[in-house]
């Protein structure tokens, strides 16, 4: 199982799991979970590195890319992973999230804060705004499905505050602002999110964002083979 990102639920089905990411700061927000390994990889892997680092041709089950599919030189991964899967039944799934959605106080907070990071993003992540939809993606559908994607679903997910902070300093953007020497999460902004965040005396909120399917209330939006 190859993934640039994953669920710690996703991984538990599968005895190997291998994560990349060409990030080694991100690879630093991963969850510890004892049957994957993580790989720091470059942004293109020759067909050798692939088989000496993820595995040999046809011994994969399962492909993910979890907020990676438009970073990804496509037309160089997508013969890479059909390479790696195994035939016929090997599944290609990736996703991407939309912006999280907490309480009205705390959103408004974020609609600004993003505002702020905008210049920070590198512009292929447009079509994450775009939920996926502008994406290429040659796959036929899985078995029961009129369509290989995108489709959306919600996850709502229990998080304090400093989860939710920590959630927005794994964005690339945050991370490419520090390198400038600006912090987004200033002290003022901080404040104003915890003010936010405490109206209604509960320090621990409902995370809801939109996910499309071969891509998480966070709105997820999922592609699948």
């Amino acid at each position: 199982m190859l993934s640039n990102c994953y669920f710690p639920q996703l991984a538990k089905y599968y005895k190997n799991v291998i994560a990349t990411d060409t990030s080694p700061k991100q690879l630093e927000f991963a969850a510890k979970v004892p049957n994957v390994r993580y790989i720091h990889t470059s942004a293109r892997m020759s067909m050798s590195e692939i088989e000496s680092k993820i595995g040999a041709e046809s011994s994969v089950d399962l492909v993910t890319s979890a907020q990676a599919m438009h970073w990804l030189d496509l037309p160089t991964f997508y013969p890479q992973v059909k390479w790696l899967l195994k035939k016929p039944n090997g599944v290609i799934a990736a996703w991407c999230y939309t912006m999280p959605q907490v309480n009205n106080s705390v959103d408004t907070i974020f609609e600004k804060f993003d505002i702020v990071t905008g210049p920070y993003w590198e512009s292929p992540r447009k079509v994450v705004d775009e939920k996926y939809k502008t994406i290429d993606f040659p796959f036929e559908a899985v078995d029961g499905c009129d369509h290989n994607g995108p489709s959306e679903f919600k996850i709502e997910k229990v998080m304090d505050l400093d989860s939710y902070f920590t959630y927005l300093k794994s964005w690339s953007a945050y991370q490419t602002a520090k390198e400038k020497g600006v912090e987004l999460l200033s002290e003022d902004v901080v404040d104003k999110f915890t003010s936010a965040c405490n109206e209604d005396g509960k320090r621990e909120k409902s995370d809801l964002s939109n996910l499309l399917e071969d891509w998480q209330s966070w709105k997820f939006v999922l592609i699948i083979k």
